[in-house]
């Protein structure tokens, strides 16, 4: 038999290109890894492993000596033939990708579109969800950037640059500053210095703009299975729905507006400050007019970016393939138009304009987080008429996760944006005075996060005594799992804080709606207080008893070092989820859940892996299963079997009917159902089972991620099994002279109980007759009749 290299390409004569096996004789199981990766050596456990199919990002992998078996089939009687496919390289690499995590907030809004409870004839209110989300998202975009305006535009150029102590202390400012420090040179007056530093955050939006653009070719466009949709189908489950993993018009329109907002929060940042000096009395009127008509274009500019967002303009019910070129061209480009226009503006020579004091941030930043606030408050009350209409007891918060999620969005957007605008601040007024720092708001948006700590360590500290309880309780229940076994204090003592803590992650819900909650209230209390004193946390309590008045100055003062700290660790630690494995597997459940869904809401979050890998098993099942009519069990690990769940439902249901399902240390319903309702809930799981030729799932007491899927046999076989012994035996037998390890979330293939589901599932696997070899693709199906532009569906 012809050998093939090591992880190269297998030859000509591969799976998919030989004669068809018969039916009887062939079965195979494809393995999908879970979070952290895996390589397919360990995947297949066979050192010499052949890429069959796919690339150096995600592929499928057999073991060498079984590239070759649909061609002598006799050879696998009794046992599948393994194919491992591996997708670790979508969702991680080198230390460099950490960067995608400053865009976290981005990523957690778009989670919120995707956690909507589930709906049943509630067309508007499902509409008003996504809608309601998409404008949480803008509000964001029009954060950073600007952030990023108050670090530029307001620190260096209007305040540092602007006062000669400041400038004197950073030569590299010399040639804006005004006087001697600078001569007094060209770019000396405010207008200038304004529009030479609108070219940082400008920069910051075509970085986002090209980011999201490079990942969309490798993502977004990957082409789905063509077939036509059955419509009670696509109504149980958006899933299932053809367009559903392919984003590209969505996320082609979102960036256009999102580009185009940031473009004009710089027009604004800069064009506004030159107006304000216009409109004084004895200014120039043609200045003036032109000022006005400046800002009015800007707002009707800003109108139309608005008004694309809340038009999702596509339908998952086909694949959608237009693109609407002149809007994604001319939406961009007229903002970045009007941006040179404010810029001309702004540099038209002004000899008597000086800059004193800070821009007027107050307004800008109090003005996006009270449209946040309303928004989130609107999103809870449109979140409970839905979780009404289809109350579900499993869903996390009743319904109002997303919301819960959103709101933690904007305060991490709000935490970065205020870090990093303090630390440059503080970096820039090295000997105290010489500048009059960020806008007051901010600084107590930094002073609640004590307070907020506070009420967190509270609520870990009810946390741990809840944990306490379960621990004395799993004490006493493990010896009687293990009879006959000698005690021993010590090893009872860890499986069951093994147990113990992994039931921590049914109380995730508890403590994001507190932590959501409690955010809401400190961010309200922020916003009257800056705006009613306008004045940092420690002066506007001058003057108030002893207490009140270091109380406030201790929260400022700790609210400053912390929001720097929590900067700088969070991008440490995660540089060090890419580029350390262990630390993965730690943090990398959230990641991977996050880049899990489409870009539905933000096109700036991290790119859907998804969109890649559910195409891919798509494929692979629907080719093989009709060029050889053989059985498959796909077989699915912690995130793993979520994309087989999302990939079976894109099968053809007459290949899904030949199709089983493996599942082990699955999140389908411990995670995803509780917090995705409409796409994870009981409904949908309920008609996988149905719909998939059998399902069997593994899951372990000692298990964080994984969890039971809850469906009973009322559609089918039983779907969980019982819950696995871990560790496998208490003390030292025959069959473990040496301590048998915790397994927990990991190593479901050392459990007998392994092999044993995955025979059964192949025993009742019926094959059918396999078609012709010379058509191994399904041939597209006619489009249907085009949808409705903007037709709704129930992702929003």
């Amino acid at each position: 038999m012809e050998r093939a290299t090591a992880g190269q390409p297998a030859p000509a004569k591969g799976p998919a290109s030989g004669p068809p096996a018969p039916a009887e004789h062939i079965a195979l199981e494809l393995l999908v890894h879970g979070v952290g990766g895996a390589t397919p050596q360990a995947m297949l456990d066979d050192p010499r492993t052949v890429r069959v199919s796919g690339d150096d990002t995600a592929a499928v992998h057999r073991r060498a000596d079984d590239v070759t078996a649909e061609s002598h089939p006799e050879d696998y009687r009794g046992r599948p033939v393994p194919e491992a496919y591996v997708w670790s390289n979508l969702t991680s690499g080198n230390g460099s990708r950490a960067l995608w995590l400053l865009l976290l907030p981005f990523m957690v809004v778009n989670l919120a579109h995707w956690m909507r409870p589930t709906a049943r004839r509630m067309r508007r209110a499902v509409r008003a969800y996504g809608l309601l989300v998409r404008l949480v998202a803008l509000s964001l975009t029009v954060l950073l950037v600007a952030a990023a305006c108050e670090i530029a535009v307001d620190l260096l150029a209007w305040q540092c640059a602007g006062t000669r102590a400041c400038a004197a202390d950073h030569s590299w400012l010399g040639f804006l500053a005004p006087g001697p420090a600078g001569g007094g040179g060209w770019w000396s007056q405010p207008g200038r210095r304004l529009a030479l530093a609108a070219a940082l955050p400008a920069a910051l939006t075509g970085l986002l703009w090209y980011l999201s653009h490079r990942t969309w070719s490798a993502y977004e466009s990957q082409q789905p299975l063509p077939h036509q949709p059955d419509p009670e189908e696509a109504a149980r489950n958006a899933l299932g729905r053809p367009g559903f993993w392919y984003g590209r018009r969505i996320v082609a329109r979102l960036r256009a507006a999102h580009t185009a907002a940031g473009l004009l929060t710089v027009a604004a940042a800069v064009g506004a400050a030159a107006a304000r000096h216009d409109r004084r009395p004895g200014g120039s009127a043609l200045l003036d007019a032109l000022g006005w008509a400046l800002m009015a274009a800007l707002a009707g500019c800003g109108a139309v970016v608005v008004g694309v967002v809340c038009r999702r303009g596509r339908s998952e019910h086909r694949v959608d393939r237009r693109l609407d070129r002149t809007l994604v061209r001319l939406l961009p480009l007229t903002a970045l138009a009007l941006l040179v226009l404010a810029v001309l503006y702004a540099g038209w020579s002004r000899p008597d304009w000086t800059s004193t004091g800070r821009l007027p941030g107050n307004a800008t930043f109090g003005g996006i987080a009270l449209v946040q606030g309303a928004l989130v408050l609107a999103l809870a009350a449109v979140a409970t008429r839905l979780y009404r209409g289809a109350p579900d007891t499993r869903t996390a918060l009743r319904g109002l996760g997303g919301p819960a999620v959103a709101m933690l969005a904007c305060a991490l957007g709000g935490v970065m944006s205020g870090g990093g605008a303090q630390r440059v601040a503080d970096w820039l007024d090295g000997r105290g005075g010489t500048i009059d720092g960020p806008p007051a708001l901010l600084t107590w948006q930094a002073s609640v996060i004590p307070p907020l700590l506070v009420v967190v360590a509270v609520l870990c500290a009810g946390l741990a005594v809840a944990t306490a309880r379960r621990l004395r309780a799993e004490l006493a229940r493990v010896p009687r799992e293990y009879p006959g076994e000698r005690p021993d204090t010590a090893r009872t003592r860890r499986i069951a804080a093994k147990r113990a803590s992994a039931t921590l992650t049914d109380r995730v819900p508890l403590i994001v709606g507190v932590t959501s909650a409690t955010t809401l209230l400190l961010g309200a209390a922020a916003l009257v207080g800056a705006w009613v004193s306008d004045e940092v946390p420690g002066e506007a309590a001058a003057g108030a008893p002893a207490f009140v008045e270091g109380t406030a100055q201790t929260a400022q003062a700790l609210g400053s070092w912390l929001i720097g700290f929590g900067f700088i660790l969070f991008v440490t630690w995660g540089r060090r989820a890419y580029r350390d494995a262990s630390a993965r597997r730690t943090i990398g459940i959230l990641w991977d859940v996050g880049t899990f869904w489409p870009r539905a809401a933000h096109p700036f979050a991290p790119p859907c892996y998804a969109e890649r890998a559910v195409p891919d098993l798509t494929w692979r099942m629907d080719t093989w299963t009709r060029a050889t009519g053989g059985r498959l069990v796909l077989s699915g690990h912690s995130q793993g079997s979520v994309l087989a769940a999302a990939a079976a439902w894109q099968l053809l249901p007459s290949v899904r009917k030949r199709v089983a399902l493996l599942t082990y240390g699955s999140p389908l319903e411990r995670l995803y159902g509780r917090w995705f309702p409409a796409h994870f809930g009981p409904a949908a799981l309920s008609s996988l089972h149905r719909e998939v030729d059998c399902w069997r799932n593994l899951h372990r007491a000692t298990d964080p991620i994984g969890g039971p899927v809850r469906l009973h046999g009322d559609c089918g076989p039983q779907v969980d099994r019982a819950a696995l012994k871990d560790p496998l035996a208490y003390g030292r037998t025959a069959e473990h002279p040496l301590p048998a390890p915790l397994l927990g979330h990991g190593d479901y293939q050392a459990d007998p109980a392994f092999a044993e589901e995955r025979a059964r599932l192949l025993a009742r696997l019926r094959p059918a007759v396999p078609r012709p070899a010379a058509a191994p693709s399904p041939r597209p199906a006619p489009a249907p009749t085009p949808a409705p532009e903007g037709h709704p569906d129930t992702a929003g």
